[in-house]
């Protein structure tokens, strides 16, 4: 276990080129820890362990015959179970497609095999990453490793939990509205929402179409920066993704330069109902970046009130869309049941009504409404004029600023069991990250630093917005704060 503590990706880099340690025997480590520890936290669905072993012999001959092995060779990775990987389980978190093994590897996987990388598993999530807490799978509770009482955030509940334990180096998940970024402020990780486009959806079981995005959960900025430039780029196979180039630049930051960046702290973003312990340690933040000559400036982002009742309004519709392929037909529960049903009702009945969970069904019938005939003016057509607005909210501001500085969640990570009876205060938990995604901009949450200091202390995270394809700015000014140390 010691060998696992605190391993990042350039400390496995580093060890694994100085021969301190091989592939192999972390690998070997790892799965001996997730076989350990993984019953108290439930982090994963499923285990790679022959084709982790493989791949990190592969690498160990590589580095035995002195070839230049890739930063991310070896590197054991945790990947969320809506992503999919050829040959392994690919649920969603979710009992409709218990049976289903992926085709195919999503595009992101496919780079990520080139870099030589070690999957370990699919990490447990809401069921087709629907929701905030990881209570809503369909097959296990994940608990947060901070304090096994609380919920490790969601929907990437387990790729955070398996970072934030050990469980893995690094992971991948998704954010449609702050599904990478709030369970890593819960479990005292970093955790990047890519720019809408930088990163191929590809192989990502999709949630809701225009929100959705691959993004790396990891220790440390630095690691977040190097996963992340690994799997950006265009795919041929994802209309919407960009052919974009981000550079050395990324991995190496200029911290004069980051400091030349301005900083937008919006008021709306710290309302009276916001934690009075969550703002005080998002206004240290600010102070450490203004020690470090920061400028900040008060910035409005008047329509972000709007963006949660926006948000669940166009993910629904989406979510009433791209749900309607699991009909039963194409992906199915194959059981006893399934084998006898008589005709058409019975097999959608058995594959949705049973298969899919409250949240799962709540979503696709308020999103199968606003679309309706009549209420699709009043409702999805509105939202997307609001989501406009919203934008161009953003689009002003960064006329002033170039980075802005907010909370990641209103709260501190709450009680398992908490939240889950009432959805409205779920969906609160996501209220700070929602607008990001709306307007598609790269935002990363990064833990502040001592929070783990204090006997029992729980942890918090802030979070830095940025222009599109601008997560050099936000990586750079994580990693500048990362200086001051932990």
């Amino acid at each position: 276990m010691d060998l696992l503590k605190n391993l990042t990706i350039k400390s496995f880099h580093e060890g694994l080129i100085a021969k301190k340690f091989s592939a192999v025997e972390v690998t070997r480590e790892f799965f001996s820890h997730i076989k350990e520890t993984d019953k108290n936290i439930g982090a994963y669905l499923s285990l790679n362990e022959e084709g982790s072993i493989k791949t990190a012999d592969r690498v160990d001959e590589a580095v035995a015959q002195g070839e230049k092995i890739p930063l991310l060779a070896g590197v054991a990775l945790a990947v969320k179970d809506n992503i999919m990987i050829k040959a392994l389980p690919a649920t969603a978190g979710s009992r409709s497609l218990e049976s289903y093994v992926a085709s195919y590897s999503a595009g992101v996987i496919q780079k990520l095999k080139k870099e030589m990388a070690v999957f370990l598993g699919k990490t447990n999530l809401d069921e087709f990453a629907m929701g905030s807490s990881t209570e809503n799978s369909g097959f296990h509770l994940t608990r947060n490793p901070r304090d096994l009482e609380r919920a490790p955030g969601g929907s990437s509940g387990g790729s955070a939990a398996a970072v934030a334990s050990d469980q893995a180096i690094a992971a991948l998940g998704s954010d449609t509205g702050g599904s990478v970024r709030q369970p890593a402020a819960f479990c005292g990780v970093v955790g990047l929402k890519t720019t809408y486009g930088s990163v191929s959806r590809n192989g990502l079981i999709a949630m809701a179409s225009s929100l959705d995005q691959i993004g790396p959960i990891t220790k440390t900025v630095e690691d977040a920066a190097i996963l992340f430039k690994a799997i950006t780029g265009k795919d041929e196979y994802d209309s919407t993704s960009a052919d974009t180039d981000y550079g050395e630049e990324i991995l190496n930051s200029n911290f004069e330069k980051v400091k030349t960046l301005r900083v937008g702290i919006p008021e709306e973003y710290f309302p009276k109902e916001l934690d009075s312990e969550i703002g005080k340690a998002v206004e240290r933040v600010i102070g450490d970046l203004k020690g470090a000559k920061m400028t900040f400036k008060k910035i409005s982002l008047p329509h972000s009130k709007y963006a949660l009742p926006c948000y669940y309004i166009i993910m629904p519709a989406e979510v009433s869309s791209n749900l309607a392929r699991f009909d039963g037909i194409r992906y199915s529960r194959i059981d006893e049941k399934r084998l006898k049903a008589k005709n058409l009702k019975e097999i959608y009945t058995h594959q949705k009504g049973e298969g899919f969970g409250t949240e799962t069904k709540r979503r696709v019938i308020l999103g199968t409404f606003v679309l309706s005939s009549g209420y699709y003016d009043a409702y999805y057509q509105k939202a997307q004029q609001v989501r406009t607005l919203i934008k161009q909210d953003f689009d002003k501001a960064f006329n002033e600023v170039d980075v802005i500085l907010t909370p990641v969640t209103p709260t501190y990570p709450f009680k398992i069991g908490e939240k889950i009876s009432d959805p409205y205060q779920m969906y609160l938990s996501d209220i700070f990250t929602i607008p990001a995604n709306l307007a598609g901009l790269p935002a990363i949450s990064i833990p502040v630093n001592g929070w783990n200091k204090g006997e029992g202390s729980l942890p918090v995270g802030f979070q830095l917005i940025g222009k599109h394809f601008h997560e050099a700015d936000i990586l750079g000014i994580g990693r500048l704060y990362e200086q001051f140390g932990y």
